[in-house]
C-alpha cells in the first residue's frame, strides 16, 4: 500500500472510532507488537503503517451484548471523603457477549446510614488490562502438575533445572532444552505443552492507575478461561494482623470444562490471577469467608453440584479438607444448592446467602446461620426463601433466576445486589436484625 494511502486510510479509521476508546493509538501499537514478528524490516516501517496493521489485527467486541449479571459488592478499598455513615462499595458484575464469552466488569456507588444508593456515573470506556507473568513457586507447579495427572520424568527433568521460584522465561528455556535433548517424542511434547498451558493460567493484569473503576474490564487472557470468567465473588479479607487484600473465586471455562481459579487484589487497579489446587477445588461457586478462623482459611463450595459444603485449609491456594454442612430440603431448592456470596460476620454468627433451583429450574435465594467459631455447623436456615423473581423479571437471556454472587453489610442494613435472568441488576436492601430474627427463630425451633 503506498504511504499516502496509508495515512490517509489510518486517519479514517482514527476519525471513525477514536472517539469510542480511551488512547485508541496506544490500543493499535500494542496489536501491531503482537504480530510483529510476522512482518518483515519492521524498522523501515513509518509510525503510520505500524498503527494502520495494528487496526486491521483489532476489532471491537460488545463485551455485554447477551448479559449483564451475577453482582458481588464489596467496600471499597478508600473510604475518604464521605459523609458520616457513608460507605463506597465496588460491585463486580459478569457480562456475557459474542459467542457467550463472559469477562468481569465493575461499577461503584455510595450507601448512606439510612441504607440510601447512589450509583457513580458509568464511564462511556471499556478497557482491558496489559498482562504478565508471574514468579512461578515450584513446589506449587509440581502439586498441579500431579492432580493434572501430567507429572512424569520430563516434567520433572524441567523443573529440576529450576530454582525454587521461577520466570516464564526461564521455564521456557528449559522446556527448550528438554526438547533437544529428548526430541520430538508425544510424551515430552505432551509434557511440555501441559507445562506451558499451566504456567500460562497464572498471569498478572493491570490497569491504567487513572482509569474510572467502570471502565476496567478483566477479559480472559489464560487458556483455562478462554471462554468466559464466570460468576466472580469477591470478598475483603482481613488478616489477623489487620492488613487487608481483596480476594475473588471465579469459575474459568474453556469450552470443555470448568475449573475454579482465583483473583487477588489490593486496590483493584492491579490483579494476580492463579489456579486452585486440590481435591476439593472443584466445580463452581467457592466463595471464601472473609478472615481466617483458628488460624485457617475457610470456603464455602458447591463441590458436588447439589449440597453446600464448607472447606478449610492453611494455604489458600491449595483446599484438601471439606465437609458437608446442608442439603436440599425444601421444595424451592430441591434441585441444587449453592452459596450467593462470601459469608458476612455478625454477631449471630455467619450469615450466608444461599441459592435454590426448584421446578421449572427456578432459582431463589435463600439464607443461612453458621457458628462463628465453627462454621461447619448451620444453627438456622430459612424455610421459605428470602427473594424470588417478581413478574417483570422472569423474562430474560436465562428466565426465572435471582442470582447474586456477594452481599454487604452497612451499618444495620444487608445490602444484596441480584442479578435477574441474565438480563439486568437490581440491588435489595433489608434490616439485617430482622433477618437475624428469622434464623435464630428457626435455630430455636430446631433445638427442639
Amino acid at each position: 500500500m503506498p504511504e499516502a494511502d496509508v495515512v490517509s486510510t489510518l486517519r479514517r479509521a482514527q476519525r471513525q472510532f477514536g472517539s469510542r476508546h480511551v488512547d485508541l493509538s496506544s490500543v493499535l501499537a500494542e496489536n501491531f507488537a503482537t504480530v510483529a514478528h510476522l512482518v518483515g524490516r519492521v524498522e523501515e516501517l513509518s509510525t503510520e503503517r505500524r498503527l494502520l496493521i495494528g487496526a486491521y489485527f483489532t476489532h471491537e467486541y460488545s463485551i455485554e451484548a447477551a448479559a449483564l449479571t451475577n453482582p458481588s459488592m464489596v467496600a471499597a478499598p478508600e473510604q475518604g471523603n464521605l459523609a458520616a455513615g457513608e460507605r463506597r462499595f465496588f460491585v463486580s458484575l459478569r457480562a456475557i457477549g459474542e459467542g457467550h464469552i463472559s469477562s468481569i466488569q465493575f461499577r461503584s456507588g455510595v450507601i448512606d446510614a439510612h441504607g440510601a444508593i447512589v450509583m457513580d456515573d458509568l464511564s462511556p470506556y471499556a478497557t482491558t488490562a496489559r498482562h504478565r507473568a508471574p514468579i512461578y513457586e515450584k513446589t506449587m507447579f509440581r502439586t498441579k502438575l500431579s492432580e493434572l495427572h501430567s507429572f512424569n520424568q520430563i516434567s520433572a527433568t524441567v523443573l529440576d533445572a529450576l530454582p525454587e521460584r521461577f520466570t516464564l522465561e526461564a521455564l521456557e528455556a528449559a522446556i527448550r532444552e528438554v526438547d533437544r535433548l529428548q526430541g520430538s517424542s508425544s510424551t515430552a511434547t505432551q509434557a511440555t505443552r501441559t507445562m506451558h498451558w499451566l504456567a500460562s493460567s497464572n498471569y498478572e493484569s493491570s490497569f491504567a492507575p487513572d482509569s474510572s473503576i467502570s471502565e476496567r474490564v478483566i477479559f480472559p487472557a489464560g487458556p483455562t478461561e478462554s471462554h468466559g470468567m464466570e460468576d466472580a465473588r469477591f470478598v475483603r479479607f482481613t488478616y489477623d494482623d489487620g492488613r487487608v487484600t481483596y480476594f475473588a473465586t471465579y469459575t474459568a471455562f474453556d469450552g470443555f470444562q470448568i475449573l475454579p481459579q482465583l483473583i487477588e487484589t489490593a486496590d483493584f487497579v492491579s490483579f494476580r490471577i492463579a489456579t486452585l489446587n486440590g481435591p476439593c477445588a472443584k466445580n463452581k461457586g467457592m466463595a471464601l469467608f472473609p478472615r481466617m478462623i483458628d488460624g485457617r482459611y475457610f470456603a464455602l463450595s458447591r463441590l458436588d453440584n447439589e449440597n453446600n459444603l464448607v472447606m478449610s485449609s492453611d494455604n489458600v491456594h491449595f483446599w484438601h479438607e471439606c465437609q458437608k454442612i446442608q442439603v436440599p430440603v425444601y421444595p424451592w431448592e430441591l434441585i441444587q444448592l449453592g452459596n450467593a456470596g462470601s459469608p458476612l460476620e455478625t454477631e449471630a454468627g455467619w450469615l450466608v446467602i444461599t441459592h435454590g433451583v426448584g421446578p421449572f429450574r427456578q432459582y431463589s435465594l435463600g439464607a443461612l446461620l453458621l457458628d462463628k467459631e465453627d462454621p461447619t455447623r448451620v444453627i438456622g436456615h430459612l424455610a421459605q426463601p428470602l427473594l424470588v423473581p417478581q413478574d417483570d423479571e422472569r423474562d430474560g437471556y436465562v428466565p426465572n433466576v435471582v442470582y447474586s454472587c456477594g452481599s454487604m453489610i452497612a451499618g444495620d442494613t444487608l445490602v444484596l445486589p441480584y442479578g435477574f435472568s441474565d438480563v439486568g441488576t437490581r440491588i435489595a436492601t433489608l434490616p439485617l436484625a430482622d433477618l437475624l430474627a428469622c434464623l435464630t427463630a428457626k435455630r430455636a425451633a430446631l433445638s427442639h
